[in-house]
């Protein structure tokens, strides 16, 4: 197929002032927005901030642009109409000048009943953003790959789609086949592993052995597929490149075994007595945090950006596995169900047949000079987050990345209230959330 130019969804950029920002915030999230990243921005004359508001159905993107002296910054916080927006204004504080402390997990309980959890997290910034600055687009793209590393495929997925966004780089519908590909298979392995390791949490010996094994199969197929058991090196900006494609029959055996396991484990009356209203995240409170991924449909919230930002349209008709009691099981559950979905959408996928190696060269239009892109990626954990900016040399200005990860761990802390200290092992990996993909 030859190369055509994507359709990007209309993202709109609107100048606000000091004054104006809370309200034009508040106006767009009573519209059924979301705030999926505030990423600050140190240039020569001034001091620029963009909030980056996102909503689905159609996808549309509006970014408020406030630029403010950089002698006297007045930057005016919306922690009051958005939960995640004092994160990031806290997280702005630590990138242009406060110095990171340790990080700490504090209990206050009274005998085994938690009142209060606290996760101070950022023990450092690793500093990946400011590494790609003046770097170019081929330089930076390892540093993507590095963000988590259970994430290669979604980060470095996403920093593509911003890269051909800014640069207006076609891409076949074929190379979008493949990248599908290639997240299902990351969201397959990774939701595997957290089965078997909520089932290990709770003692169950035989459960989590069988996972193992289910887990080992799917990464000798990432390595059959790429040549890298973690899915490394194969996706760049316009290029995407396998060795083969997955085996269909193989992906159906290990849903059904997946299956068994999962029966197996809510068979035991221990299993269900430990997972069923464990940690409960309610649905108001997922919202009000901005809960992203299996974290948000456990409980109700039913965000999915291969539906609602979606890159390719064989994705855009995914099923909802959204749940409403919000528990250790129901987090337990939607992954098992997403990894059903997964398998099904793999099938459909490889059906299609796309070729191993599908790659657009540098095209004679490419856009050259100051350019920005978003690219928005449904990782295993949630959403993810890139925003690029090129300078008038074409080299990266400015890298923003959100993990979802960022949301989700504030979520940890609420569902923990009012639980036991015996549970804490537990709801926190039916969380499972990055360190490294929150200490950017």
């Amino acid at each position: 197929m030859s190369p055509e130019r994507r359709t990007y969804p209309n993202r709109r950029q609107v100048k606000v002032t000091s004054e104006s920002l809370a309200d034009r915030a508040a106006a767009l999230l009573d519209s059924g927005y979301r705030l999926a990243l505030i990423a600050g921005h140190d240039d020569p004359d001034a001091f620029r901030v963009v909030y980056l508001f996102v909503a689905a159905r159609p996808d549309r993107r509006v970014e408020l642009v406030l630029s403010t002296s950089r002698s006297a910054p007045q930057l005016p916080s919306l922690a009051a109409i958005s939960l995640p927006a004092g994160r990031f204004e806290r997280e702005l504080q630590d990138q242009f000048g406060i110095e990171g402390a340790p990080g700490q997990v504090r209990f206050s309980a009274v005998g085994e009943s938690i009142l209060q959890l606290k996760a101070r997290l950022r023990l450092a910034h690793k500093g990946i953003e400011k590494q790609a600055e003046g770097r170019l687009i081929a330089d930076a793209l390892p540093l993507a790959e590095q963000v988590c590393g259970d994430t290669t495929v979604g980060h470095a997925l996403a920093f593509c789609l911003a890269v051909e966004e800014a640069r207006d780089w076609p891409v076949t519908a074929e190379n979008q086949v493949l990248r599908a590909i290639l997240l299902e298979l990351e969201r397959l392995y990774n939701h595997v592993t957290d089965i078997g390791a909520l089932c290990d949490d709770v003692g169950h010996g035989l459960a989590i052995a069988q996972a193992q094994q289910v887990r080992e199969q799917l990464l000798r197929i990432n390595r059959q597929v790429t040549g890298d058991r973690l899915l490394r090196g194969v996706i760049a900006p316009g290029v995407t490149r396998v060795r083969a494609l997955p085996d269909p029959g193989a992906l159906i055996a290990i849903g059904s075994d997946l299956r068994q396991i999962v029966d197996l484990a809510l068979g035991n009356s221990a299993v269900q007595d430990r997972m069923d209203g464990t940690a409960v995240l309610s649905s108001a409170d997922a919202r009000d945090l901005g809960a992203l991924g299996y974290v948000a449909r456990a409980s109700g919230c039913d965000l999915d950006a291969r539906r609602d930002h979606p890159f390719s349209a064989l994705t855009a008709g995914v099923v909802s596995t959204a749940r409403s009691t919000g528990d250790v099981l129901a987090r337990f559950l939607t992954r098992a169900d997403e990894i059903q979905h997964s398998v099904a959408l793999l099938g459909q996928l490889i059906a299609v047949r796309p070729p191993l190696s599908a790659e657009t060269t540098k095209p004679t239009w490419l856009t050259a000079g100051s350019a920005s892109g978003v690219g928005l990626v449904e990782g295993w954990r949630g959403t993810i987050a890139h925003r690029i900016e090129f300078g008038p040399d074409s080299s990266i200005s400015r890298w923003k990345i959100v993990d979802p990860s960022f949301f989700n761990w504030p979520a940890l802390t609420v569902a923990l209230a009012d639980t036991i200290a015996p549970d804490f092992a537990l709801t926190s990996k039916s969380f499972n959330q990055s360190d490294a993909g929150n200490n950017l």
